[in-house]
């Protein structure tokens, strides 16, 4: 009799490399695109991130030897990042680079390309940010992704403001602070609030 144990690392043992990659590629053998793939990282550390992202690259695109960044959204840039079976060297731009982008370079390979999904986005934002960067047909740009799924959040939220604000009306909000406001309403109120004669 066999006996699987998995090793779940309990939530205080949990780091950014040992919970599953938050990753998606585009089609392989799609057109070239701005955009290669997303990657949602789980904080802004290349240290600690880089060394899950290259361990499932590298066996795809071929040794990844150097990554660069935009300074902007990494407040600590490495100069070298010890990954599985290799050191990855680190390297920014900043005016040249998107700085919603990671570029990946592979010795053998080429060069990819992968939108950076801020840690702190809500997933079902990542999840359309994932989905957009990997459909063959878009041609936006990194920023212009992040530009893009900023609209549409911002617009989700002002339609379910309005549709509380339509079901508030629905249950008399308009209407009960326009009686409470008229002038009669006001006098019965103030009439009420007249203590009785020989109190």
């Amino acid at each position: 009799m066999t006996a699987t144990i998995l090793n779940i690392p309990t939530v205080e043992d949990r780091t950014s490399s040992s919970l599953p990659l938050r990753l998606m590629l585009a089609p392989a053998g799609t057109a070239p695109a701005l955009i290669d793939g997303a990657w949602w990282p789980r904080s802004r550390d290349l240290t600690a991130e880089l060394p899950a992202l290259t361990a499932v690259l590298d066996p795809l695109w071929g040794r990844i030897t150097r990554v660069t960044v935009n300074p902007t959204f990494w407040p600590i840039i490495p100069r070298m990042v010890p990954v599985p079976g290799h050191v990855v060297h680190v390297g920014w731009f900043k005016a040249e680079q998107d700085p919603h982008k990671l570029l990946l370079l592979s010795y053998t390979s080429g060069r990819w390309d992968l939108l950076v999904i801020p840690p702190e986005t809500s997933p079902t934002t990542a999840a359309r940010l994932m989905a957009t960067a990997t459909d063959p047909s878009r041609c936006l740009t990194a920023s212009g992704l992040i530009q893009e799924a900023e609209f549409f959040r911002t617009a989700a939220e002002n339609d379910w403001d309005s549709n509380r604000e339509t079901v508030w009306d629905s249950e008399g909000g308009h209407e009960a602070r326009r009686v409470s406001s008229s002038p009669a309403a006001r006098a019965v109120s103030a009439h009420a609030m007249e203590p009785a004669e020989g109190m």
